[in-house]
């Protein structure tokens, strides 16, 4: 008898550490939080061939509240990003630090991740969009200097001072400022960065491009058609965003993400 006893007491811890395994597995499972949006029902998804590519394919798809399952709305369409490429931005994705480089101040790339969008702008005093509009005039700009208090907002000089827009090379007006640039008449803010840390990137829109192919500055450009149906598309109670990510990114990170299945017309869809 006395011989058992060191056998059940083994057998009882392991029973008992086994039971303390599952209780903590199904913990973090169970804890395990869901994206920061979780609530979206319209998302713009671009996808490049990898982190030094100037171009990509941009589709808008939206589901039901409440349901998980994604659905393409529209035609896949070509965008341009970065000149150099994308990088990994800040927005509502967990921060990374890998694989790929980090988006910062003037590098010519993309932030990649996931943003809220923000409101709509142009040259117009108006615009057919659900979205909040801002009309720009010709002393609005977009603060691109890291160390300025205004860094990575849109402000009127008129209200800010001339002073407080001193080196700034974001005229919203670039059509008055840039020699009649139209790339800017119609837009929306991808809220990239949005708490300002200084250096991490600004001034992040999907736009207009001048031409087809034609890289940005680390926006994400298209065509008129292609943003008329983004414009009319998008409507802030479905709590839209906008994602952007290499293709070998996207499939490492859609599940945990939540991100809708891609498919092309040429082969099965990226998971």
């Amino acid at each position: 008898m006395t011989s058992n006893v060191p056998r059940a007491l083994r057998s009882a811890r392991a029973a008992l550490a086994l039971l303390l395994l599952l209780g903590a597995s199904c913990s973090i499972v169970g804890t395990r939080q869901a994206p920061a949006w979780q609530s979206a029902e319209q998302m713009v998804v671009v996808t490049t061939s990898g982190w030094d590519a100037t171009g990509g394919e941009l589709r808008r798809f939206e589901r039901d509240a409440g349901s998980t399952r994604w659905r393409q709305t529209g035609a896949t369409t070509a965008v341009t990003v970065g000149r150099a490429g994308s990088a990994w931005g800040l927005g509502l994705h967990p921060l990374q630090e890998g694989p790929g480089p980090t988006k910062h101040e003037g590098d010519g790339r993309s932030p990649a991740g996931v943003f809220a969008l923000g409101s709509a702008f142009g040259y117009a005093p108006a615009a057919a969009t659900a979205m909040p509009y801002l009309a720009m005039q010709a002393d609005d700009y977009c603060i691109d200097v890291p160390d300025s208090p205004l860094y990575n907002r849109i402000v009127s000089a008129a209200e800010v001072g001339t002073n407080a827009v001193e080196g700034s090379t974001e005229p919203m007006r670039r059509d008055l400022h840039a020699d009649g640039d139209m790339r800017y008449r119609r837009g929306l803010v991808i809220e990239h960065n949005p708490n300002a840390r200084p250096g991490a990137g600004s001034c992040i829109f999907a736009h207009l491009w001048n031409a087809p192919g034609e890289a940005t500055a680390g926006c994400t450009a298209m065509a008129e058609p292609a943003m008329d149906e983004m414009f009319a598309w998008l409507v802030p109670s479905k709590h839209p965003v906008f994602v952007l990510l290499p293709r070998a990114e996207y499939a490492r990170l859609q599940g945990a993400w939540a991100l809708p299945d891609i498919i092309d017309a040429s082969g099965p869809a990226v998971r």
